[in-house]
């Protein structure tokens, strides 16, 4: 017990023992400069020294640009960019998914791959369940008046019960006599007008050109894509005058009449009105006569 004290007053000794710190110079040995300290003050003073470097160096690395030097930590800017590219990633599968939707509705109108389930809509299946009834019917002078009035100013209207689409109003493409009519029930999804070859093909609609190549069934094709999500079809003709991505007017000379293509019969043109992927009969809303 008595050798513990006696070994604790040495250490505390030692620790508090003074010690003078002096500098010299060399030549006159003046003294310079000079400081009184003990073992107690030399070790109080490391450590925080120690404790003061090692806090700044750890918010030197945390909060300034020095740490992406550091080995493991990325930069701002590639953190930044990474973000970028991870948002527009997502916009392109969006948009990879939308124009997969489009690319579905324009190989349906090349290749009239329509289920009469898909062509079952609300104004196909009224149609065809009044059609029977009708002719039971016997309208009075006054009803076939209204009927005829309606008829006129809903002639050039596409889906006139549509608020958007009730004033759209189409431009004939070719006039001339329909040799083949549209038919749900023979997949003719289209009106054939019969034509003499190089007969000017005009477009419907004011729209743009989605679509103008060769295809060995139906020959020189030429597809338009207008407002309120309206594509018109010209198939059969004998020359193109347009190209893909080329924007046209109402009445815009598009094609030249033709007898091209392994399902052709004669010169004539085959026309096909689609709205918003499915099909409408294009007589509903143009004369061709």
């Amino acid at each position: 017990m008595a050798e513990q004290k006696k070994k604790k007053k040495r250490i505390a000794k030692k620790l508090l023992h003074k010690y003078r710190l002096v500098i010299l110079n060399e030549d006159t040995f003046e003294e310079r400069f000079t400081i009184k300290l003990t073992r107690l003050n030399v070790f109080v003073l490391t450590s925080l020294t120690s404790i003061f470097l090692i806090v700044g160096t750890i918010f030197l690395i945390a909060f300034t640009p020095l740490r992406e030097y550091i080995p493991g930590y990325s930069s701002t800017a590639l953190k930044k960019k990474a973000t970028e590219l991870n948002y527009k990633t997502d916009s392109l599968q969006q948009e990879i998914l939308v124009n997969e939707r489009y690319y579905a509705s324009i190989r349906k109108v090349l290749t009239g791959d329509v289920s009469e389930i898909e062509l079952n809509r609300d104004s196909i299946a009224n149609a065809s369940r009044n059609e029977g009834d009708l002719d039971d019917i016997v309208p009075n002078e006054q009803d076939s008046l209204l009927r005829e009035k309606v008829s006129k100013e809903d002639k050039y209207n596409l889906f006139a019960s549509e608020n958007d689409l009730s004033s759209f109003v189409l431009f004939p493409p070719v006039n001339g006599i329909i040799s083949e009519g549209y038919s749900i029930k023979d997949k003719h999804y289209a009106v054939d007008v019969v034509l003499a070859e190089e007969t000017p093909v005009k477009a419907t609609a004011d729209g743009t050109v989605i679509f103008a190549e060769w295809t060995l069934e139906t020959g020189f094709v030429v597809i338009l894509e207008h407002a309120n999500e309206l594509i018109s079809v010209y198939k059969h003709n004998g020359a193109i005058t347009k190209s893909q991505g080329d924007l046209v007017k109402a009445g815009e000379v598009i094609a030249l009449s033709g007898n091209t293509g392994e399902l052709t019969t004669g010169p004539h043109l085959h026309f096909e009105l689609w709205s918003k992927g499915y099909p409408v009969n294009p007589t509903n809303f143009i004369d061709f006569q």
